[in-house]
């Protein structure tokens, strides 16, 4: 009996440790649609664990300032093409391109912030590598975990122009205790564990890898964009990452919508302008 009842406890943990896994595979959409109106190339270049990122790349002339565009979770480079016309009049060439297990890139065992950030940094270093890019002036635009990855790279590499960082969550914990509570499973046992075994099969402790703690160590400027009506990612998160920042390092822009809304985008994306003007990161 005792055998029976160990043997079915096991089922239980392998059963429960294969469904977080599951979890941590994003649901993948296809790229669908491609950029309009605008000179573009499909592109694809190595990211770790000898996988291939696929995207676009459209060029905004020589020596030009670049930025490197990644989505949010379950997202494809498809869904940033909002962004594309205001940023490409205003002279920048823009790398738009897929996660791993997103869009048109490789698949992989699992998804994570480390690993977004790993393809963003791959994406930083492609653009640097190109002949027609201002390699001084190539900054990073992420949407919600892209975001995160944005300045999780920030804070490693000085070489970073800026950062623009649309919707991030202050810290991976309460993100995923919300999604405990939407999906009404109790904090106590089940959730701490989640998400123990999360930071464990990720190879990070969540508390190093929050945004909130990385834009301490960002060096360049920052532009936190976060919509009043988020209810995913409450608008107090974008507070607690500014006021984890150094002092003037960032600022925070309010805009109308929610989480995933780019519809009346054009008014924010001239203040986005305008800030990587500052940062030094636009045309000379």
């Amino acid at each position: 009996m005792i055998k029976v009842l160990l043997g079915v406890l096991g089922a239980g943990w392998l059963g429960g440790n294969w469904l977080i896994r599951r979890g941590l595979t994003a649901p993948r959409v296809a790229d669908g649609e491609t950029p309009a109106d605008v000179a573009w190339q499909a592109v694809e270049f190595p990211t770790a664990n000898g996988k291939t990122l696929r995207g676009w790349w459209i060029p905004a002339g020589e020596g030009a300032p670049a930025l490197a565009v990644i989505h949010g979770w379950g997202g494809n480079a498809a869904m940033m093409l909002p962004l594309v016309e205001s940023l490409h009049r205003a002279g920048y060439g823009l790398l738009l391109f897929s996660a791993r297990n997103h869009g048109g890139s490789d698949g992989d065992t699992f998804s994570s912030l480390p690993r977004f950030a790993e393809d963003l940094e791959h994406a930083f270093d492609w653009l640097r590598a190109r002949p027609e890019v201002d390699a001084q002036r190539v900054g990073l635009l992420g949407h919600s975990v892209g975001a995160g990855a944005a300045l999780l790279v920030a804070a490693r590499r000085r070489e970073v122009a800026a950062v623009v960082s649309l919707a991030a969550f202050a810290h991976p914990a309460g993100l995923m205790r919300r999604w405990l509570r939407w999906k009404r499973i109790p904090y106590r046992p089940f959730g701490w564990y989640v998400l123990a075994y999360v930071q464990h099969l990720i190879g990070h402790r969540f508390d190093d890898i929050a945004p909130q703690r990385a834009i301490a160590d960002v060096a360049c400027p920052v532009l936190l964009v976060h919509g009043i009506a988020d209810e995913i990612v409450p608008v107090a998160e974008a507070h607690e990452i500014l006021a984890a920042a150094r002092s003037g390092q960032a600022r925070l822009l309010l805009i109308p919508g929610d989480h995933e809304g780019f519809g009346d985008i054009d008014g924010p994306l001239a203040e986005v302008v305008a800030f990587l003007d500052q940062a030094g990161a636009t045309p000379r």
